[in-house]
């Protein structure tokens, strides 16, 4: 059985990691049994991020390298019939939400007055005192550096928001009618896409990403469609 670590669901979302509920819908997409172990512990983390997981004695982290294992040892349900093109697509969506649109939400999450105000209570609301005061503070000051480290943190938050809303406006097309980002079939590009919309879509504050995104209706159908075929409430 593999069990899967992640941090506790938050904002009425599976996971607001968008990395481990990208892991959590890929799981299910591709059929594979697996149990949950929510916790806020990184220390036992491999490489001190979530999501990981323990299959019987093999540990491995990093979502996507997850699902590269995951294919090599119980087979590929879900892309193995993609041609070149289709990959070199996937790889192209892929980098666009986890390398570039995940830092713009991680300026609104955790820089942005509106989403801090939401985001700390949803994260470290359980800790006891004095943690929940003092972990927040230290948590945010790691986060500033990373988005000043990367670059993103570096812009002004119009700037930030208009680059964000740049990537959106390019996803909608990509999807255009197709049910799926590839077509008619869902692939493990729909298991970033799903987990990163939901964490714009679903998430209990007002961003102009957020806007820009309920703007596409084509987005916000394949949000709900997604959720209803995999995370169907109750």
């Amino acid at each position: 059985m593999i069990t899967l670590n992640q941090f506790p669901p938050a904002f009425n979302l599976p996971n607001a990691s968008p990395f481990c509920m990208k892991l959590e819908l890929y799981l299910r997409m591709a059929g594979l049994p697996y149990s949950n172990r929510y916790t806020l512990d990184l220390h036992r983390a491999p490489k001190g991020k979530f999501p990981w997981i323990a299959d019987e004695e093999t540990i491995v982290a990093d979502s996507g390298l997850i699902i590269d294992y995951l294919k090599g040892k119980y087979g590929d349900p879900l892309d193995g019939t993609l041609n070149p093109l289709q990959r070199a697509q996937a790889l192209v969506i892929t980098r666009l939400f986890e390398d570039h649109l995940y830092w713009a939400l991680l300026h609104d999450r955790w820089m942005a007055a509106p989403g801090w105000e939401k985001t700390r209570p949803a994260f470290f609301g359980s800790l006891p005192w004095p943690l929940r005061i003092i972990v927040p503070l230290i948590a945010r000051r790691g986060v500033r550096a990373e988005l000043q480290g990367h670059g993103m943190g570096r812009h002004t938050p119009e700037q930030i928001h208009a680059l964000g809303v740049a990537d959106i406006d390019a996803l909608a097309t990509l999807l255009g009618n197709q049910t799926y980002f590839l077509g008619e079939h869902p692939t493990s590009t729909d298991a970033v896409a799903a987990a990163f919309l939901a964490n714009i879509l679903m998430v209990p504050f007002e961003t102009p990403i957020k806007s820009a995104t309920a703007a596409h209706s084509n987005l916000s159908a394949y949000c709900q469609r997604m959720a209803q075929q995999y995370f169907p409430a109750g």
